[in-house]
């Protein structure tokens, strides 16, 4: 295929469009088989701004003399307008599509979550939109979105506008200082003005992005400052190409080299979390390279034309998927992830995941045969300008739908109340129905699988440090004005029982105190893993609060005693854990300590599997993936003394599984954290074992 044959000028780089074509055969697939990112969207950006930056230059330079009126030189919105041609009616379609998966597919708990990913997708502010979410422990266990491919989009979208701007403006001001000084139109200082704060700008991000890297690398992934060195490098390189002619030979060795490197780094670099700080540099540099070598600056004549290895990348088949590679990105993530809705799984087969393809590149060929390029091209393109008018009304139609839905989603989910206070214990009688045997009637669980999302413990907002938060917020719950203090310390998992010690401390007359973080339960090995990062801040945190601990002496310290195995079935009491009781039996602190409550590993959160239709005694964990057979505290109960173990799982769990409803009460208001109305119901249990424990109370009778 020549340039003349599509339509292109003599110049036109078919190889990059080849890249491109590699580029997203590489992002679908490590998606839909591998689970990883590849360096594909690394090399998207890289090669956006080549051609984004060149195309301003070469505006900017030739609007610059002073018959060149005005409105053409500093006037956005010719581009503005071709770029919202090119990029929205596909995006808009495949966000309609969206819509009509989610009517259809998703439970109703994920409906207000995905509406604002659809509004920050439709307004490119995604990558924002996901950044700050990864900040937020209620987050923290957010199903996959159909949307979150679009970060990319939003980061684009953002570099897009910024730099339109900025090059008309800085275009303006050259133009008009050539007027007093005439070398400021100069195609040579022009370049030097344009690529000079570029090249500032690129050295600021790559330099932020590697800073961020080790701070918070989940928000660094999106943040479009720490990822604009990518494009820009590409424009640098459209703005200065090295001229260094150099046999075919090893230009094409060359070329296959940065392809392999390109195609590889999937497997060996952990993009989410090492991207775009330095080991960003193994796709970007890649594709800087074979830019360059496919360039002119190398050929080694003027008229010898790409090396072997670039008529490969031009070859017409890798051409063609490179030109449908936009519409490809859209539409594969959502068609992966509803499919896996569907099928209730967390992934895909290889003939799955073949389907899955085939089906995304054929809805992409269409997206942009018959969508993209009639309203992009304007007049011409083959089309009739009333089919292009037409198709306008559809996509604006098709947008009105998504949006219309959104609304209502965010809508209803402002209408869901949650107030589980006051249950009829008759009708809801929660753990009982396994400890008691109580009969279960037959009424909807409660809270609904809606509002659970949102039903955290009283103290979570204000005494509750999130990751990146090294204070010690220490709460007064209970009866403020009592003497004797019972200290409920450590994460989330000390924290969900706080609804019921709240209520017990005001009836039975003692003060409850907080001392919680994210994710650091008691332990001298605090590491936890969030949002694919590895968090050491616990460390220092437990350090200062066990001194804290030590100076104010409550009476009694409540914490949990084991937590699930890692990467295992079971759960167990770590090293680091013993370490703590080991000071506290030193220091003869009385110690209520809890084994964990099951933790669930479904596909599905199991609100969103009981939103969904689906049965409680499927939607929760079997009891020998949450726990162990033999509970890790029987083996250390002797040798603490001082600590009072409590054991309440024969409450969540029955006959070898726990259910996500149990006595008519949803048990977890995400993948492991309780609910407050469940924790209501093992208020009972929890004021006798209390009073046995600390003796200040004759404790009730309650069996289990």
């Amino acid at each position: 295929m020549t340039p003349a044959a599509t339509g292109k000028s003599a110049d036109y780089r078919l190889d990059l469009d080849g890249l491109r074509g590699i580029a997203i055969f590489l992002v679908a697939v490590f998606h839909v088989w591998f689970g990883r990112v590849s360096g594909g969207v690394d090399v998207f950006l890289t090669l956006s701004g080549y051609f984004f930056v060149a195309s301003l230059l070469k505006h900017v330079i030739t609007t610059n003399p002073s018959d060149v009126g005005w409105s053409v030189a500093i006037n956005p919105w010719p581009r503005l307008s071709r770029m919202l041609r090119r990029l929205v009616p596909a995006l808009f379609l495949v966000l309609a599509a969206i819509a009509v998966l989610i009517w259809w597919l998703m439970p109703t708990t994920r409906w207000g979550p995905l509406s604002r990913e659809l509004f920050a997708s439709a307004f490119y502010y995604q990558n924002y939109h996901l950044a700050f979410a990864s900040q937020d422990y209620g987050a923290a266990d957010s199903a996959i979105s159909p949307m979150q491919h679009l970060w990319s989009m939003a980061m684009q979208g953002q570099f897009f506008f910024i730099t339109i701007i900025c090059a008309l403006a800085l275009g303006g001001l050259l133009k008009l200082g050539a007027r007093r000084w005439p070398a400021l139109g100069t195609p040579k200082v022009i370049t030097g003005v344009v690529g000079g704060p570029l090249a500032l700008v690129a050295l600021v991000s790559f330099a932020w992005a590697n800073y961020r890297h080790g701070i918070h690398q989940t928000f660094n992934y999106y943040d479009t400052i720490a990822r604009l060195w990518e494009p820009i490098t590409g424009g640098l390189l459209a703005i200065w190409m090295p001229r260094l002619a150099m046999p075919q030979w090893l230009r094409s060795a060359l070329s296959v080299v940065a392809v392999a490197l390109i195609a590889s780094s999937g497997f060996w670099i952990a993009g989410v979390e090492e991207y775009p700080a330095a080991m960003a540099l193994v796709p970007a540099g890649s594709t800087l390279l074979l830019i360059w070598l496919g360039s002119t600056a190398t050929a080694p004549s003027p008229d010898a034309g790409l090396s072997p290895t670039g008529r490969v990348l031009a070859h017409p088949r890798i051409v063609w998927l490179g030109s449908i590679a936009y519409a490809l990105y859209l539409w594969h993530w959502p068609l992966l992830i509803f499919y896996m809705t569907w099928r209730f799984q967390d992934d895909v087969s290889f003939l799955e995941g073949t389907g899955i393809l085939v089906v995304s590149v054929v809805i992409a060929w269409f997206t942009t045969k018959y969508v993209e390029t009639p309203l992009r091209a304007g007049r011409g393109g083959g089309f009739s300008a009333r089919y292009r008018k037409l198709m306008a009304i559809f996509v604006v139609c098709v947008s009105l739908f998504a949006f219309a839905s959104a609304g209502y989603w965010q809508y209803r989910e402002s209408k869901q109340q949650i107030d589980t206070t006051n249950l009829d214990p008759r009708l809801y009688p929660g753990v009982r129905a396994f400890f008691d045997d109580v009969p279960v009637p037959a009424v909807d669980p409660v809270p609904t699988p809606e509002g659970a999302q949102g039903d955290w413990p009283l103290n979570h907002r204000p005494h509750f440090s999130n990751f990146g938060d090294p204070s010690i917020r220490i709460g007064v719950y209970g009866n403020k004005r009592a003497k004797r203090t019972i200290a409920v310390v450590g994460g989330s998992h000390s924290e969900h029982w706080m609804t019921a010690i709240d209520v017990i401390g005001k009836q039975r007359g003692f003060r409850v105190t907080t001392y919680m973080k994210a994710g650091c339960a008691l332990s001298t090995e605090a590491a936890v893993e969030f949002n694919g990062r590895i968090l050491t801040e616990c460390n220092d945190w437990t350090e200062r609060v066990m001194a804290k601990l030590a100076e104010d002496k409550p009476d009694v310290v409540f914490t949990t005693a084991t937590r699930p195995v890692d990467d295992g079935r079971g759960d167990v009491t770590p090293r680091g854990y013993l370490d703590i009781f080991d000071q506290f039996k030193k220091s003869g602190q009385k110690v209520i300590a809890l084994r964990d409550t099951p933790w669930t590993h479904g596909p599905m959160l199991p609100r969103d599997c009981i939103a969904n239709g689906r049965s409680p005694e499927v939607c929760g964990v079997s009891r020998d993936r949450a726990l162990s057979p033999v509970s890790p505290i029987d083996a250390i109960r002797a040798d603490y003394p001082n600590i009072t173990f409590l054991d309440y799982s024969d409450g969540f769990c029955r006959d070898g599984y726990c259910p996500a409803v149990v006595g008519n009460i949803l048990v977890w208001h995400d993948s492991h954290h309780l609910t407050t109305a469940i924790v209501r119901s093992v208020i009972p249990y929890l004021d006798s074992d209390f009073g046995r424990a600390t003796g200040w109370w004759k404790p009730a009778k309650a069996t289990r």
